[in-house]
């Protein structure tokens, strides 16, 4: 608030005392200097919940948002993000997508590719061993084994059990995770207000379940 707006919400005394040289008018200016940060942040404060334009220091904030801090649990609250802030970035930016599919296998090959960077992930659900998934990890990834295990947790079934193989290239041949029976793929245009389409969210490209008639 500037100087002059707020001197005329004073009493009409303090107003004429708040004169050029006068004390009272040299609190109003430190009073304006006070607010101007304050200011500045509720002009832009869209910017601190846009996952591409918020501070680096406030991403990892925002993944609460959207129930992906799981992603970034760590034992002590200094403890340096396990992720590059970029595809942090990226998985705030497909919050819904993934909350609308989690518990299926394209919801958790996509919340791997989006916090590894790496594609090829592979999901195998043995015929010998029923609720039983095997998540084959690329050798590109098999460095960020604390955090797929993370995602793996969150984003499985409650009555599946897993096993991480790491190093394991996927049979190109085999199709990737499709829609779950009775529910059609993902809509481009069926967004919330102010989100882009399905398949260009962001800066991280992010494929559509493969249709019914390819599995």
């Amino acid at each position: 608030m500037r100087r002059a707006a707020i001197e005329r919400l004073l009493p009409a005394a303090y107003q004429r005392a708040a004169g050029p040289g006068s004390v009272l008018g040299a609190l109003l200016d430190v009073m304006e200097a006070l607010h101007a940060p304050d200011e500045a942040v509720l002009a832009d404060v869209d910017a601190l919940f846009a996952p591409y334009r918020t501070p680096d220091g406030f991403v990892a904030y925002l993944t609460r948002w959207v129930a992906m801090d799981h992603v970034v649990a760590a034992p002590r609250a200094d403890a340096p993000l396990p992720l590059p802030a970029g595809r942090l970035r990226d998985l705030v930016a497909h919050g819904a997508l993934l909350a609308r599919w989690r518990g299926t296998p394209y919801g958790m090959r996509t919340a791997l590719e989006l916090a590894t960077g790496v594609t090829g992930f592979g999901l195998d659900e043995p015929a010998d061993r029923p609720f039983h998934v095997v998540v084959r990890v690329p050798p590109a990834a098999a460095d960020q084994l604390a955090v797929i295990t993370r995602i793996v947790e969150a984003e499985k079934p409650a009555a599946v059990t897993v096993e991480i193989v790491a190093g394991v290239t996927p049979d190109p041949a085999v199709p990737g995770p499709a829609a779950p029976d009775g529910q059609p793929p993902p809509d481009p245009t069926d967004q919330a207000p102010g989100v882009a389409a399905v398949r260009a969210v962001g800066r991280a490209h992010v494929p559509s379940p493969a249709p019914r008639d390819q599995q």
